[in-house]
């Protein structure tokens, strides 16, 4: 454990820190998840409205510096791509 006070305080803001992005990235998986669900029943409305849902996601993830902007443009295109395939 840490002896100095600003030491003890970064382990507290690091725990906060990664509890959120945690939580985020985890929000962010559930959102693909039903997109790639909803490209597995056929089900082209439900697939494109859960692509804008996870695509909303992504980017709220990534303007919060929990996601890279590559990272994120890399699972957008792929999942518009699985998206526009159906048709």
């Amino acid at each position: 454990m840490a002896n100095i006070k600003s030491a003890k305080k970064r382990i507290l803001v690091n725990k906060t820190k990664a509890d959120r992005n945690k939580s985020i990235k985890s929000g962010v998986k559930t959102a693909i998840k039903k997109v790639y669900a909803a490209i597995e029943a056929k089900d082209k409305d439900a697939a494109q409205s859960a692509l804008l849902a996870a695509t909303s996601a992504i980017d709220k993830a990534t303007k919060k510096g929990v996601y890279h902007k590559n990272t994120s443009a890399r699972k957008v295109s792929r999942m518009t791509l699985a998206v526009n395939k159906m048709a």
